[in-house]
């Protein structure tokens, strides 16, 4: 014999649970992120862990089988090495330089579409903006590819001026890494110059101060937290980048052509030079914490 619950006793249960979840915020908090955190700690993190670990394992030389026995050669070999240390530095260099190209850049085209265009032009500038993000990654960089081409499209427009294009190399890598992170610096430039207070600009006018002192006493630091926000997304895509170089770079090679490339020769060499990304983005996060742009991510 089977008794139903009846449905007046199911209600009071689920409104007796809504008010303990309502009366107890951190329960409710709680609840809402153990999913997402367990999913992050064991995929995320967990991935993490078993990279930094297989990083102390070692290759068998004849047979190249990874052969768990703890070891740090592999972490001093990445040190002494002259080659791995002038490709670290030379990654950093390009992450760098990716990204104060995309802070100058971005800045103008934010400041207008931000405060110059008309409003109703606006949200149509903000998704023209957007709309590269929507095309494939290798069509935009194999188009780069027939751009910077002897006799391409760079020569040709260089060449009534009697230059020709850069060619493939690492102009060409930091030239189409900056137009494919272009996007992630000028959304956040733009959303703070659009909730920059026009009352700031007009009172700076009013006291006197000049177009160059209000940018740099009143624009930059209130716009500098989403430059540093902008910064996170170009710094860390472009240092762990290493198709755009195979295909753009040349002979150039970044710490992610050595991973790539030691995969299947060497998997706890390509796991020790794995974490060496990691380890720059974690001191790059923590450098800029100050910042306050955590806060606009």
């Amino acid at each position: 014999m089977t008794t139903d619950v009846p449905p007046a006793a199911g209600r009071g249960t689920a409104r007796r649970l809504a008010g303990t979840l309502h009366r107890r915020p951190r329960l409710r908090l709680a609840l809402l992120l153990t999913a997402p955190l367990l999913w992050l700690t064991v995929l995320y993190l967990g991935s993490l862990a078993v990279l930094f670990l297989s990083a102390f394992w070692t290759t068998d030389s004849f047979t190249s089988q990874v052969v768990k026995v703890w070891s740090t050669d592999n972490f001093h070999a990445l040190f002494t090495t002259p080659v791995f240390r002038q490709v670290v530095l030379r990654s950093v260099g390009v992450a760098l330089a990716v990204t104060v190209l995309c802070a100058v850049i971005a800045f103008p085209l934010a400041f207008y579409t931000a405060r110059v265009a008309r409003p109703r032009w606006r949200p149509l500038l903000v998704v023209a903006i957007l709309t590269p993000l929507w095309a494939s990654y290798l069509v935009k960089v194999y188009a780069w590819r027939l751009i910077l081409s002897e006799g391409g499209l760079a020569d040709w427009m260089l060449a009534p001026i009697g230059l020709s294009g850069p060619g493939y190399g690492l102009p060409a890598t930091v030239l189409t890494l900056t137009y494919l992170w272009l996007p992630y610096m000028i959304l956040p430039v733009h959303t703070a110059l659009e909730q920059l207070p026009a009352g700031l600009l007009d009172a700076s006018a009013d006291l006197g101060a000049r177009p160059g002192r209000t940018f740099r006493s009143v624009v930059l630091p209130m716009v500098l937290p989403s430059v540093a926000a902008g910064s996170v997304f170009t710094f860390s895509l472009s240092l762990g980048d290493y198709i755009t170089v195979q295909i753009v770079g040349g002979k150039t090679q970044l710490i992610g052509n050595l991973v790539y490339s030691n995969i299947e020769l060497n998997l706890p060499m390509a796991a020790a030079l794995g974490t060496v990304p990691v380890a720059v983005i974690v001191l790059y996060l923590l450098a800029i914490r100050r910042t306050g742009a955590l806060n606009n991510l």
